[in-house]
């Protein structure tokens, strides 16, 4: 879906998404240079593929399923992805390691947004542990996608507090707020200054 810009090209891009999609929206409805061409996503049932029908972005479910193995479902990925003519992928809470098939064909532009200030807590829960461990702050980041569970080279992070009185629900609505405003400000940046 093209959007409207000040910049003159629009980037063919993908979002891989798992569940809800709000970031996959927050970018969506940004003012980017980009035509998200293609959603990817693991689960049949995410409301993730309400939100792109919504917008009209084509879908494309690929779940693991046993006999399946990660590189011959990254390569159904692959197909896709360049038929569609796919130049940079933005991870949007897809709860899957990319594994080498996608990393090969993509290399630094693989984008992802993690949930707490890296390299502390990563993985599946990054706001649940930085709950529990009870930090000052905590935050989101933007890094490059590599072998590793959020073990990329970092490309933005901002901090969020932690207040006194927070229940885990209130820090994880002032994560998102975080996540919906800088994920579209640090792809425009990286356009910007060609990157991507």
């Amino acid at each position: 879906m093209a959007q409207q810009s000040t910049l003159n090209k629009n980037l063919p891009v993908a979002i891989f998404a798992s569940g809800n999609g709000t970031n996959f929206e927050a970018i969506a409805k940004a003012d980017l240079p980009i035509d998200i061409k293609l959603l990817i996503c693991d689960h049949h049932d995410a409301y993730v593929l309400t939100r792109a029908a919504k917008f009209g972005v084509p879908a494309l479910i690929v779940e693991a399923k046993k006999g399946i193995t990660k590189q011959q479902r990254e390569s159904i990925m692959l197909t896709h992805l360049r038929a569609a003519g796919v130049q940079a992928i933005f991870l949007a809470g897809y709860m899957r390691i990319i594994g080498p098939t996608l990393l090969d064909a993509y290399p630094k532009k693989i984008i992802n947004i993690h949930p707490a200030l890296l390299p502390n807590f990563p993985g599946l829960h990054g706001i649940e542990d930085a709950y529990a461990a009870e930090v000052p702050e905590t935050g989101v980041t933007i890094h490059y996608i590599d072998s590793g569970v959020d073990t990329g080279q970092i490309i933005a992070q901002q901090a969020v507090v932690r207040k006194p009185d927070d229940s885990i629900d209130d820090l994880a609505t002032r994560i998102h707020d975080v996540e919906h405003q800088l994920y579209p400000n640090t792809i425009l940046d990286l356009i910007k200054k060609g990157v991507l």
